[in-house]
């Protein structure tokens, strides 16, 4: 059984890539919004034309990486979302509002100082965690019934 996850939320820590590491053993495919900072950002107006207002050149730009986000998350069957410490990641939160909605299994992540802050998307997800780690122990106990040793 294939199992396909989203990797969604904070693009500032190698997150994504510890948990593809750890389940490189698994039958898992991962995908990912861009996590090109300063191509994500002007990925509308590199493609659609510059806008001289900054509100439009970002709401452009929000609404064509809605459709790549829009798409994972309806292709995944398990969406993480990580919460960092170093931005307010309003998609991250919008994006597990979406897989909640659309009743994706999700799993979110972050440090215990976020615990409040997320008591709601907390409450949504089916599991909450605090380390990449973690999240590679799930997925690997959904795909074998194993437990870490």
């Amino acid at each position: 059984m294939t199992l396909n996850v989203y990797l969604s939320g904070e693009i500032h820590t190698d997150w994504r890539d510890e948990i593809t590491a750890a389940c490189a053993d698994l039958d898992v495919t991962f995908a990912a919004p861009v996590t090109d900072h300063a191509a994500s950002d002007d990925c509308a107006v590199a493609i659609m034309g510059a806008e001289p207002d900054k509100f439009w050149h970002d709401h452009k730009g929000a609404k064509l990486n809605a459709i790549r986000t829009r798409r994972g998350i309806d292709q995944a069957d398990i969406v993480v979302v990580r919460f960092g410490d170093k931005y307010k990641q309003w998609n991250a939160a919008f994006d597990a509002g979406m897989a909640a909605a659309l009743g994706k299994s999700l799993i979110v992540m972050h440090g215990p100082d976020h615990q409040h802050a997320l008591k709601e998307v907390d409450a949504a997800a089916l599991a909450v965690t605090e380390t990449p780690e973690q999240v590679a122990q799930i997925l690997t106990y959904v795909l074998t019934g194993t437990l870490p040793s």
